[in-house]
């Protein structure tokens, strides 16, 4: 592909191309450690934690884990909400050498023992809360130890005493049964040196994440990302906003850092920017508006359904929201009417981009403060080409033709890991195919038409309609299930299960929930039921989802 169309509105003070480093993605830690050793790094619900502290912390953690027996190469999980104990963990997995493995705490027991029995994680830290979660599995995955922490070990004071009381209320457990295997966090940082840890890596071969997504089986796979690709992605999330500030911008945190999406337009992107990270460990409205009010914040990416509850508050008029000079919105598409509202009420810009875990994960954004367009993605990064093949030929289509979305970029994935047949059918000559149907036109820029998978996507988060659905065919009463995705006024889509019951059986949808509840994660649990005495089928018994799509829209 020779045409960059997209090069023509490009900012002038964006380069097209950039000679990016080739070294351990932490080094970003210990530059900004280094040029900004007071600053702020973290704030957490009021305690603040200086760039220098974040580094020795992040030394300490590497001792830790390299005493367990970690090594180069190892894969090490981390299964926390945005806290300081998960940017310490992750940047001190990165500066021993090991492969960080983000874990969802929302995650039931069946979907976290698939990812680290797939990642061979030795080692997981996550909090007390989620304790008895993790240690039910534990015989079954390659687990030796499990690192506890707790919510009230970074809380200011009065907050650490208060959190107890109120988990107790809540009715929750911060027990833990402290035995071989399971080991306090606190006690082993306590206990660790602080002396510079910096294992060399091969930038661009040696993994810093394994990142786990789905696909339209269902079957959770592990992108394989390098500390090249990362850092790549990271310095051009950067460069897009340009008129950000080294040591100056203050991010609100909100979108989880489990999330890739979190984890590089957050999390890498205000460390590589000696930026002050404002953490939010759950998205409660009152308290974001709170908090910026308070805080101020700079910088605040999301996801539309984020910016929907934001705008829908019926106290936001008595809030300033000026601070906030850029938003990049990902993980769903923006609607035009709350981009134009949020803007209108804070003065700052808020964007769309598009990208995907596979490519670590942003390819394309609208331009923040030059030409964009309205329902576009925008257009590529720097060092990024995109084109539209037909599915079928992967030949190059022509402006305006509708196709498959193909990427190629320093960002793009290494593979999937453990799945070369997977890694075949989605690289092709460095291209990635994302499975996304979509056009561009004359100018490059990019429009999503609509998705090959069937990938429901609520409230942000990726849902596979047949991982619900097997968990449906489990259900003694349930002869046949499918599941899709419907719109939703706040989630973007939400989850509808349409059900055909065995003979003479008989469930109420509340039963339906409660059992779903209990095998899979809150956001991929079916909102709406539809109970049916047969599906749409082809004549090889294979529902056809569309047919039930065409229906709903009737």
């Amino acid at each position: 592909m020779a045409a960059k169309p997209w090069l023509s509105v490009y900012p002038k003070e964006v380069p097209p191309t950039y000679p990016y480093p080739k070294t351990n993605l932490a080094d970003f830690l210990i530059q900004s450690a280094a040029n900004y050793p007071n600053h702020t790094a973290l704030n957490f619900m009021g305690k603040e934690m200086k760039y220098s502290e974040l580094l020795e912390g992040a030394y300490r953690f590497a001792h830790v884990i390299r005493k367990l027996g970690i090594r180069r190469g190892d894969r090490v999980a981390i299964m926390l909400p945005n806290c300081p104990q998960l940017v310490i963990a992750y940047y001190g997995t990165l500066l021993s050498g090991a492969v960080v493995v983000m874990t969802n705490p929302l995650y039931m027991p069946r979907e976290l023992q698939h990812q680290l029995q797939d990642s061979g994680a030795t080692v997981i830290l996550t909090l007390d809360l989620l304790h008895k979660k993790v240690k039910d599995i534990v015989p079954s995955t390659p687990l030796r130890h499990v690192i506890i922490t707790s919510v009230k070990d970074y809380l200011p004071f009065p907050k650490n005493l208060m959190y107890p009381l109120k988990v107790k209320k809540d009715g929750m457990s911060l027990e833990v049964d402290y035995q071989e295997g399971v080991i306090s966090f606190l006690k082993l940082m306590h206990d660790s040196s602080s002396s510079p840890v910096h294992i060399d890596v091969d930038a661009e071969n040696d993994l810093a994440l394994l990142q786990y997504t789905g696909g339209t089986t269902g079957v959770s796979k592990g992108v394989m990302l390098t500390h090249h690709n990362v850092i790549v992605n990271t310095i051009q999330t950067s460069l897009w906003a340009y008129k950000s500030l080294p040591g100056k911008e203050r991010y609100l945190a909100a979108l989880p850092f489990f999330h890739v999406f979190g984890l590089t337009v957050l999390m890498n992107q205000a460390i590589l920017l000696g930026g002050c990270l404002i953490l939010v460990p759950r998205f409660d409205i009152n308290q974001i508006l709170t908090i910026i009010q308070k805080l101020k914040p700079t910088i605040f990416p999301g996801a539309p359904t984020m910016y929907i509850a934001l705008l829908n508050n019926s106290n936001i008029q008595n809030y300033d929201l000026s601070s906030i000079k850029m938003c990049i919105s990902g993980a769903a598409p923006l609607p035009h009417e709350i981009q134009q509202r949020f803007e209108e009420m804070s003065g700052g810009r808020l964007i769309e981009g598009y990208g995907l875990t596979e490519a670590s994960p942003v390819t394309h954004a609208n331009n923040v403060w030059e030409k964009r367009k309205s329902g576009s993605i925008g257009i590529p990064f720097p060092d990024t080409v995109a084109k539209i093949v037909d599915p079928a030929t992967g030949e190059e289509l022509s402006v305006g033709e509708i196709g498959e979305l193909a990427i190629k970029g320093p960002q793009v994935m290494k593979g999937y890991w453990n799945a070369p047949e997977d890694t075949a059918k989605v690289l092709r000559d460095g291209w990635l195919l994302t499975g996304d149907m979509a056009r561009m036109d004359k100018e490059g820029f990019f429009f999503i038409m609509d998705r090959m998978k069937d990938i429901i996507i609520a409230s942000g988060y990726n849902v596979y309609p047949r991982e619900i659905e097997e968990v449906l065919f489990e259900h003694p009463a349930i002869e046949e299930a499918a599941v899709m995705g419907v719109p939703d006024n706040y989630r973007g889509e939400t989850v509808k299960a349409f059900v055909v019951l065995k003979e003479g059986a008989n469930v109420a949808e509340s039963e339906l929930e409660e059992f779903c509840r209990q095998r899979l994660a809150a956001y991929k649990v079916p909102h709406q039921y539809e109970f049916r005495t047969s599906l749409p089928k082809t004549l090889a018994g294979k529902v056809l989802r569309r047919k039930l799509i065409e229906e709903e829209k009737k």
